[in-house]
């Protein structure tokens, strides 16, 4: 029953995989997993969607300002690309990596723009993990 578990979760994080969500990098965490701490991967996938979603209400914030400091917004910016790195959220990394260069460009609409798809992208990532990880809790429960 456990790889039963193991396969369906993998299974789910490959569809993932397939459209482009996620890149290799979310696999390496899933080799970190050990017996000796059960939690790191859902740890660390529930981390980043608690971090991202404060980091997209800071950029929020900050781009709607009259006077934009772009050097805050890219700080936050850098933070979510180093979690989206992290757990290999390849949609969520290729976005921030854009929006960096309208900070650079200190360009407020192409910030604005690409927050909007960071926001529809992110909670797309977030959505699915959240999801992969209830399937692993409800199967979890079932093999008790």
């Amino acid at each position: 029953m456990a790889a039963t578990m193991k396969l369906s979760t993998l299974g789910y994080a490959a569809s993932m995989l397939s459209t482009g969500l996620l890149d290799e990098q979310f696999q390496k965490l899933l080799l970190l997993q050990n017996k000796s701490d059960p939690n790191f991967v859902a740890e660390t996938i529930t981390l980043f969607c608690e971090d991202g979603e404060h980091t997209i209400g800071e950029l929020t914030k900050r781009l709607d300002k009259q006077c934009v400091n772009f050097d805050e917004v890219a700080a936050f910016v850098h933070k979510l690309e180093g979690g989206s790195a992290s757990v290999g959220a390849k949609r969520v990394k290729n976005t921030c990596i854009r929006f960096l260069d309208f900070c650079k460009e200190k360009s407020r609409d192409g910030c604005l723009k690409t927050l909007d798809t960071l926001r529809v992208v992110f909670y797309e990532v977030s959505g699915k993990f959240k999801d992969m990880l209830q399937l692993e809790q409800q199967q979890a429960e079932a093999t008790k």
